[in-house]
């Protein structure tokens, strides 16, 4: 049986489709603020919700145990519980499904020996960031079961950079098999198009610290701050050292993320301009066009996102977004890698 055949490729794809979907899951559940609505771990019982109302009201006074309940949502009916546990039920069944997704046809293929060598190489470092995903989303919410009613940034950070490199690399393992023949290209503007990654990633990472330190509903203007002030005074005097204000202070994280959509689309026009000059396949060609369209389209939302006050469908567009850039950054710098 040939190696590395279709079906390999559609596993791939469809572990990318699903981590997509499971992004989408992970924003309306974060917007929802429905994180900490589940405060146990149960791998296998756990992809059963409550079938009764006796099971409901234990999971409520479990909920009722911890400080989002006891500072924030005191207030909450055992209706009220139900809506938030929905959406991070599906999120863990759905980190559940991928994992089995993932493992049942790695090993169906790795046993009847559909695989290369090197294509298992990359899947057993693929599995391995898997896991490593659904570990840090299990610290995350540690985090917030502890004093405060709400999860670490940095750990929100990592949970969902995580999963946006894990479908990265699904993808370009993917891309490997769609696209076997090697060329040779212009080392010069394929390392602008992998510093331009770099920079969008950092980008996600700043997403993530808006994201949990709820620094969207503040600073609704655009393009300054607020009126009359590109940068407002709180960026820097929130915090004490001054470089906190960047990383743990809501205005300055806004600010950050704020300038590093400027310096994103910055480099995907530079990417732009310079392919002009060179001869391009197809697949390179719309690439490029996609890079161009995607940014312009998430630069767009990312506006609106801030103005309107970060509304969940808006916040899970803007989220759905960044998915489709990071997607649009390593197609073109797969189609410029070979």
């Amino acid at each position: 049986m040939k190696k590395d055949n279709k079906r390999v490729i559609y596993w791939l794809l469809t572990g990318c489709f699903l981590i997509f979907i499971m992004v989408i899951v992970g924003g309306i559940t974060r917007l929802t603020h429905s994180g900490l609505s589940i405060s146990n771990y149960k791998l296998i019982s756990g992809t059963i919700p409550p079938m009764n109302e006796v099971e409901w009201q234990e999971a409520f006074d479990l909920y009722k145990q911890y400080p989002e309940y006891q500072k924030l949502n005191y207030h909450f009916s055992l209706e009220d519980f139900k809506d938030i546990y929905f959406w991070e039920w599906l999120h863990r069944v759905l980190g559940r499904f991928i994992g089995v997704v993932f493992i049942l046809p790695f090993l169906y293929f790795l046993i009847t020996k559909q695989l290369t060598k090197s294509t298992i190489k990359k899947l057993i470092i693929l599995l391995i960031m898997g896991g490593f995903q659904g570990f840090l989303g299990w610290y995350m919410v540690k985090s917030g079961l502890v004093d405060r009613p709400d999860v670490s940034h940095y750990r929100l950070a990592a949970h969902l950079t995580t999963a946006f490199l894990t479908f990265a690399y699904t993808f370009w393992v993917a891309l490997d098999l769609i696209f076997p023949n090697k060329k040779e290209i212009k080392n010069s503007f394929r390392n602008l198009i992998r510093f331009g990654l770099i920079v969008l990633v950092i980008q996600i990472i700043y997403g993530a610290f808006v994201a949990g330190l709820d620094a969207g509903w503040i600073h609704n203007h655009w393009p300054m701050m607020s009126e009359g002030k590109f940068i407002h005074e709180t960026v820097y005097i929130e915090q004490d050292p001054l470089y906190k204000n960047f990383i743990e202070g809501k205005s300055g994280v806004q600010f950050v993320h704020r300038t590093l959509a400027y310096i994103v689309v910055f480099f995907i026009l530079l990417i732009w301009q310079k392919s002009r000059k060179l001869i391009k396949t197809n697949y390179q060609s719309n690439g490029i066009n996609l890079l161009l369209l995607t940014v312009c389209i998430q630069f767009f939302l990312g506006v609106l996102t801030i103005v309107l006050q970060v509304p969940v469908w808006l916040g899970v567009a803007h989220q759905v977004g960044a998915f489709f850039l990071l997607s649009a950054m390593v197609f073109t710098l797969h189609r410029f890698s070979k």
